[in-house]
């Protein structure tokens, strides 16, 4: 037992207690909020068991990759990378939707005749990515501005974003190129390039829109362009997020209010900011906004402590998931950007999301942990 206690002991001096008690806080007001979600009867109590036991899961997960070298985990990337892969190839095949979402990208694995969990691959191929993107960057690093290194490089950061596009699930593609982008700026992309990237993708909206987007696609744009398009459709659920969050006003109409809530579809989800904004108003949806950013700037201080680059190119791809995630999902909420499918990171229901995410930082804390400076290094 003393030997048990000790090496507890030991890791909690030697990990990063700071970046594990931001995301613990987060995930404690996320079960709040699906708490009060399933008070109001939104939801079913199934949804807020289920995200304790994935984030109970994905904090020891985050515990277990810590404790390993990320130098090695990176190295293995011939064993999880193609196994990230194969779900994902599974789920386009076998794959189902869920709840509102339109798009195929659940796998649902049945453990007895009436419980079932479902599994989003695309969740895992997101850490898989990092590591073995992070470790091809860091291996070109020097020879990375020359158009032969570039180009493969480039054909490694896109294709995740271009699979899980053909699944359907555009937001996750999209955070896949902030992922990217966020990467391989930190690599030290020459600015050139990125001087011919800008006009070449604002060159090609004209093409995207009018030979490349679905209808449906567009329609998501035009509520954003033209406020009270289609609100009886496509419009509905930002126009009813707009309604639950302004009707919280300063502080909030409380979390278990017995006052009648605004519905909206997917509200445990993708919208449980707009419940975050009606149940404890805008200073505490700014506390939530802050304390996500909190998280996300400590995972991209933790990089600056990285004696490798390899390890900071890990924080930066972390610090891109949490930091785009909050910004898209709030966009969302807000009626800044269309509606896409990005679960808000820690709080929103989603047990595939948390517990990846929490391995995820389970990574950060292992680039913290294997670069402690000592007396004699």
């Amino acid at each position: 037992m003393k030997s048990i206690l000790a090496n507890i002991g030991r890791y909690f001096r030697q990990t990063d207690l700071i970046l594990i008690l931001l995301c613990l806080s987060a995930s404690v007001i996320g079960f709040v909020m699906i708490g009060g979600i399933v008070y109001a009867e939104m939801t079913g109590i199934r949804d807020l068991l289920m995200q304790i036991a994935a984030t109970t899961l994905g904090i020891g997960g985050m515990v277990v990759v810590s404790l390993f070298d990320y130098r090695m985990l990176a190295r293995l990337w011939k064993l999880h990378v193609p196994a990230a892969i194969l779900l994902v190839l599974i789920t386009m095949i076998f794959g189902q939707g869920r709840g509102e979402a339109d798009d195929i990208a659940w796998l649902v694995i049945p453990i007895t005749e009436n419980f079932s969990f479902s599994l989003q691959p695309s969740e895992l191929l997101k850490i898989s990515y990092v590591l073995s993107f992070a470790l091809h960057l860091e291996t070109v690093r020097d020879s990375l501005n020359r158009l032969r290194t570039l180009i493969p490089v480039c054909i490694h950061g896109i294709y995740p974003a271009l699979l899980i596009h053909f699944m359907g699930d555009d937001g996750t593609a999209l955070v896949f190129l902030c992922v990217f982008i966020s990467m391989i700026f930190a690599a030290g992309l020459s600015w050139k390039y990125i001087a011919i990237a800008i006009p070449a993708a604002v060159a090609s909206i004209p093409i995207l829109w009018n030979f490349v987007m679905t209808q449906d696609q567009k329609d998501r744009f035009m509520v954003i362009l033209k406020p009270g398009y289609d609100l009886q459709n496509i419009g509905w659920q930002q126009y009813q997020g707009n309604i639950s969050i302004g009707s919280g006003q300063l502080w909030g109409i409380g979390i278990f209010s017995p006052e009648h809530r605004t519905s909206i579809p997917e509200i445990q989800n993708d919208f449980i900011f707009a419940f975050i904004g009606e149940s404890v108003g805008f200073i505490g949806a700014l506390g939530v906004i802050l304390l996500l950013t909190a998280i996300a700037l400590r995972i991209l201080m933790n990089s600056t402590v990285s004696q490798d680059y390899l390890g900071k190119f890990i924080c930066v791809g972390i610090f891109a998931i949490v930091m785009f995630q909050t910004l898209i999902n709030i966009g969302m909420c807000l009626s800044i950007l269309p509606v896409i499918g990005i679960t808000l990171p820690f709080l929103s229901c989603g047990g595939t999301s948390v517990a990846t995410l929490y391995l995820g930082i389970g990574l950060v804390v292992s680039v913290f942990m294997h670069n402690k400076t000592t007396l004699f290094s």
